[in-house]
């Protein structure tokens, strides 16, 4: 009897590959100074599955540091280069992803385990290593015990098998599913092996004589054509005597043909005569090139009575056909296994497959476009239990909260990243473990509403938000639209606005169909406060004629700017009390010795004035030529807390908008805080949007413009 042969050191191994990689040189170098180990042996056996699949130098460098971590500790980092760090990272995360999985036990869908190792994953070639590893594992797990070997199995079968077979490397995809099969289900498996084996050799002959009776009729017919036999594997025996629920004497496609061709009349071509040879099943033909699958899917399947009575599963399809189901939309592991549509996750598995396929054309092809291809804008975010929530990049910890559960958005009060607690409107990161912090009852917020406070980014969540406004009586919405348009008038100081125009421009019929749009969030605040001063900007008057031009005067530069009627060369200024902003209604009055002094209309200082001397006021209105900033003063009311002060100066300089100046004094009392700040801001716009985002800090009661 020969005894088996020895593993090979991992340095001769590399010896054989060394010849034009200076990385596998260096590895060998290092490797031949270190004892022999076991996890040498594991990276022998996972640099023997890479090698069919032609890994180039950096990922099979990455399989045996990351297996063998005295091989790492023994090599110079910079020997590594610069894309080693990422391969290896990557490899890492996998750790994450097992202990997750571990901790579900088996509990839910694990598509979204599947997901996070891709987003965690930075250089996609990691998930070949990963792979390979996986096999070995599996190989070797008659070994383990068997509560080990069941949990590598379940971990194949829910992670590794369905991206191996979502990235079209059968080799290792057949293997991984019949693997995880054999230790998950052992009875049914040696089952369906034993029958199997009765037929294998009968099977094999069979396939290769209607393999060659097809070639010659293509060929007779002058049809260009591959024809290759489609092997069955125990596990997808199984599950298609699952899903159709029949024995194993009844499944048609245990030997089976797969024929490529040209074009689509090539496609018609080949049926005719494979039903020329052979007799057809009528109700095992689908022709999904004249009715295309949802996903686009294209092919002809049909399943003919061969010789000696037995069926046989032919499919036809063109090349660009195959290349579409292997690669697109289209994607067979897609119709296996009945996923739904994500358009990013589709186009980062074909962006991987692409680039397996042409790794020979050497590594620069397998690295070329990772940067502008495969912009992630999907983030994974954990449980506390370990589930993984698929959100889109920018979602907030508020809307993983609606993710997680209609109920759990509603009752949301707080949330907690990764055991620090965060603001609602905090967008986590893959991997973060997020926990919602929740109140006994549900009563969402309708500020989560308002654009401006950036608390909700998914239309779905929002929508259940609005669900629940809906859902109160109509006369308390009336009454909560009443208070956010007053509260929202009060911060821009026009409460004496008429809302003629807003009922015009949103198409609204009454100004309680305006409190109610308010009230549940089909229209914000700041919309309101925008439409009334575009419509006072509309009304402003025509440009006069050129031959009137003499009686109107531009502010001197570096003043304020806009033009006054009917006074001659005459300083002009910005009202103290009041702080007129582009966009803002204005009046000038005329005082003794400074000027004309410029109000917005409504000013309460200007309209005294008006009762008393209204000879003195003139016609004035926003010139062509603007300031680049404006001053105004702010009034913010807020809970007294620890770094309250810290929460607006860091809003206010986000914003680009310069303090001049703040004055603040509290209520100890109360526990309250009044702010006074004085602002340069750009225009109203800017003006709307401080408003807006300090009155979104917690704490913050309201903030509004002084006047």
């Amino acid at each position: 009897m020969t005894p088996p042969r020895a593993t090979p050191r991992l340095h001769d191994w590399f010896a054989g590959h060394a010849a034009h990689a200076p990385l596998l040189a260096a590895l060998r170098d290092a490797a031949a100074a270190l004892p022999r180990a076991p996890e040498e042996t594991l990276a022998v056996h996972v640099l023997a599955v890479l090698q069919p699949l032609r890994a180039d130098p950096e990922v099979l460098a990455a399989a045996a540091l990351h297996l063998w971590p005295a091989l790492r500790a023994a090599v110079a980092p910079e020997a590594l280069g610069p894309r080693l760090p990422p391969l290896l990272e990557g490899l890492a995360a996998a750790d994450q992803v097992r202990a997750l999985h571990h901790q579900r036990q088996g509990k839910g869908s694990a598509e979204g385990l599947r997901r996070l190792l891709l987003a965690l994953v930075r250089d996609l070639r990691a998930v070949l290593v990963l792979l390979a590893i996986q096999l070995v594992r599996l190989r070797e797990a008659g070994t383990l015990e068997h509560e080990a070997r069941h949990a590598l199995a379940e971990l194949t079968a829910d992670i590794y098998a369905p991206l191996a077979n979502r990235l079209g490397i059968w080799q290792l995809k057949w293997e991984l599913e019949d693997l995880a099969f054999r230790w998950l289900q052992p009875e049914t498996y040696q089952r369906i092996a034993r029958l199997l084996d009765e037929k294998r050799g009968d099977r094999e002959r069979f396939i290769e004589d209607a393999m060659a009776r097809i070639r010659a009729a293509l060929a007779e017919a002058g049809i260009t054509a591959d024809v290759a036999g489609r092997p069955k594997h125990i596990y997808s025996i199984w599950k298609k005597m699952q899903r159709k629920g029949v024995p194993f004497s009844e499944l048609y496609d245990i030997r089976a043909v797969r024929v490529l061709v040209d074009d689509i009349p090539g496609c018609y071509a080949a049926l005719g005569l494979v039903h020329q040879l052979w007799p057809s099943i009528p109700s095992e033909f689908d022709d999904y090139i004249a009715h295309p699958k949802g996903n686009d899917y294209r092919s002809l399947h049909t399943a003919v009575i061969g010789p000696g009575g037995r069926t046989l599963e032919v499919q036809i399809r063109t090349h660009q056909m195959h290349e579409h189901a292997e690669l697109g939309v289209a994607a067979h592991w897609r119709y296996k296994e009945g996923g739904g549509a994500d358009a990013s996750f589709e186009r980062k598995v074909a962006w991987m497959r692409q680039l397996l396929e042409a790794r020979d054309e050497g590594e620069d092809a397998l690295l070329a476009g990772f940067s502008t291809e495969l912009v992630e804008d999907r983030v994974y975010v954990l449980t506390p239990r370990g589930e993984v929530i698929d959100l889109p990049r920018g979602a907030t910890v508020l809307d993983f909260a609606y993710a997680v559960h209609t109920e759990v958005g509603h009752r949301c009060r707080g949330a907690k990243v990764n055991g620090r607690i965060v603001p609602l409107d905090h967008a986590p990161a893959t991997g973060d473990r997020v926990e919602i912090l929740t109140a006994k009852t549900a009563e969402p917020r309708r500020d989560w509403l308002m654009a401006s406070h950036a608390f909700l980014a998914t239309s779905r969540a929002r929508d259940k938000v609005r669900a629940w406004f809906h859902r109160i009586d109509r006369s308390r919405n009336l009454q909560a639209g009443k208070e956010l348009l007053e509260k929202e008038l009060r911060r821009v100081a026009m409460m004496q606005a008429d809302l003629a125009p807003v009922l015009a421009k949103f198409r609204l019929d009454s100004v309680d169909d305006l409190h109610l749009a308010l009230a549940l969030g089909d229209l914000g605040p700041s919309q309101v406060s925008r439409a009334l001063h575009d419509h006072a900007q509309a009304q402003k008057a025509p440009p006069e004629p050129a031959a009137l031009v003499s009686r109107r005067t531009q502010a001197p530069i570096g003043k304020a700017p806009f033009t006054v009627e009917g006074v001659g060369n005459l300083l002009s200024q910005i009202a103290r009390c009041c702080q007129p902003v582009p966009g803002d209604p204005i009046v000038g009055y005329l005082t003794r010795g400074r000027g004309v002094s410029i109000h917005r209309e409504g000013c309460p200082a200007a309209q005294r004035l008006l009762a008393r001397q209204p000879d003195r006021f003139l016609p004035v209105e926003w010139g062509g030529a603007r300031a680049s900033s404006y001053e105004v003063d702010i009034v913010l009311h807020a809970f007294d807390r620890k770094w309250l002060l810290k929460d607006l100066t860091n809003v206010i300089a986000q914003l680009g908008v310069n303090i001049l100046g703040i004055q603040s004094r509290v209520d100890e009392s109360q526990g309250l805080a009044e702010l006074r700040l004085a602002v340069r801001v750009a225009d109203f716009g800017q003006l709307s949007e401080v408003l807006g985002r300090l009155s979104a800090i917690p704490g913050v009661q309201d903030a509004r413009r002084v006047g």
